[in-house]
């Protein structure tokens, strides 16, 4: 008897000593991932995200990618300091840009202000395997979207539920989000919502020595004024900040200059649609200037033509795929004419 009562002592001894070193390995790890059945979020400090290779507690998280407007009126901009990567290229032949703005790590208390969807943005929005927020959009592109060809949610269906209109704003700029709309939209619409993107190759090296074949204190992006962009190299922080029309870009959430670790110039073709816009290829390989700790080289983009969300991906002067400064990154698109 006393023999079958130590056993069952030692058996739930063991039980509770494996019980402590499975939550102890766990702990130690920093590998939990609470996922219920929506954006999957990882609640370590451990993971990095694939797009910036910054350390993110969301780094499982599907990304959102919000259409944001370049317009002089929707200045400052809602959120756009937050973003891992922004997209921005003209969308017409007087100069106008517009951004497409990705979130996964930060979680903006408001973005916007949100505007329509256009068809050269939404190969950039599946490269980066992305729920495509949008407030409407050109024909072209809402007849791509309505057939389901990227999981997307326009304000013009969900207004109410995933936007909202500050009355304070004159319209069309007055539409925002933020991102537990959007989430709950997905949800809402039984989007997978796990992140799928692959990713880009982060530097942990250190960068390149600056010398006068590469030094890059300043970056000028030829877009028709008042829509023209600089950047200046704050050598302190060893960050990229930005300047719209020679005036600083200001986060209207933070009220913060936005920044950026790297600046890519990808330089593309463009032609003439109709009187409000111009096509943009953002398919197919071109010419890209990669700009990171004050120092700048010609590489290459490409991306395959023949599949809607396959990766943008940049490449160095030597024809590998280009290591990126961890941190937040901005894609300039240029064309030949606008």
């Amino acid at each position: 008897m006393k023999n079958i009562t130590l056993n069952k002592v030692l058996v739930w001894s063991g039980l509770v000593a494996l019980v402590f070193v499975v939550t102890f390995f766990v702990w130690w790890n920093k590998e939990i991932v609470i996922s219920k059945g929506g954006f999957a979020d990882s609640e370590t400090q451990g993971l990095a995200s694939l797009i910036t290779g910054l350390e993110c507690n969301k780094a499982l998280r599907r990304p959102v990618a919000v259409m944001l407007a370049g317009d002089l009126e929707a200045r400052p901009l809602s959120g756009i300091s937050q973003a891992d990567i922004v997209f921005e290229m003209p969308v017409a032949p007087n100069g106008i840009t517009r951004y497409m703005a990705v979130y996964q790590c930060e979680e903006p208390e408001e973005i916007g202000s949100v505007r329509y969807a256009r068809e050269d943005f939404i190969p950039l929005a599946a490269a980066m395997k992305a729920v495509y927020a949008h407030w409407g959009g050109e024909h072209g592109a809402l007849t791509k979207l309505n057939n389901k060809i990227l999981d997307n949610i326009d304000a013009m269906r969900y207004e109410t539920t995933a936007f909202f209109r500050k009355k304070t704003i004159p319209m069309p700029h007055n539409g925002f989000t933020d991102l537990d709309l959007i989430k709950k939209k997905s949800e809402d619409l039984s989007y997978g919502l796990v992140n799928e993107f692959e990713g880009y190759l982060s530097k942990t090296e250190k960068i390149e020595k600056r010398n006068l074949g590469n030094i890059a204190n300043s970056i000028e992006v030829d877009y028709k004024k008042p829509f023209n962009v600089s950047w200046s190299f704050d050598s302190e922080n060893n960050i990229y900040k930005r300047n719209r029309n020679g005036t600083p870009e200001i986060d209207k959430n933070n009220s913060e200059q936005v920044s950026a670790s790297v600046v890519i110039v990808m330089e593309t073709k463009s032609t003439f649609v109709r009187d409000q816009y111009i096509r943009v290829s953002v398919q197919g390989e071109g010419t890209a200037y990669i700009y990171q700790g004050g120092t700048v080289i010609t590489g290459k983009w490409k991306k395959d033509p023949a599949k809607l969300d396959s990766r943008l991906i940049f490449y160095d002067s030597e024809g590998k795929e280009a290591k990126l400064l961890p941190g937040k990154i901005w894609v300039e698109i240029t064309t030949d004419q606008f």
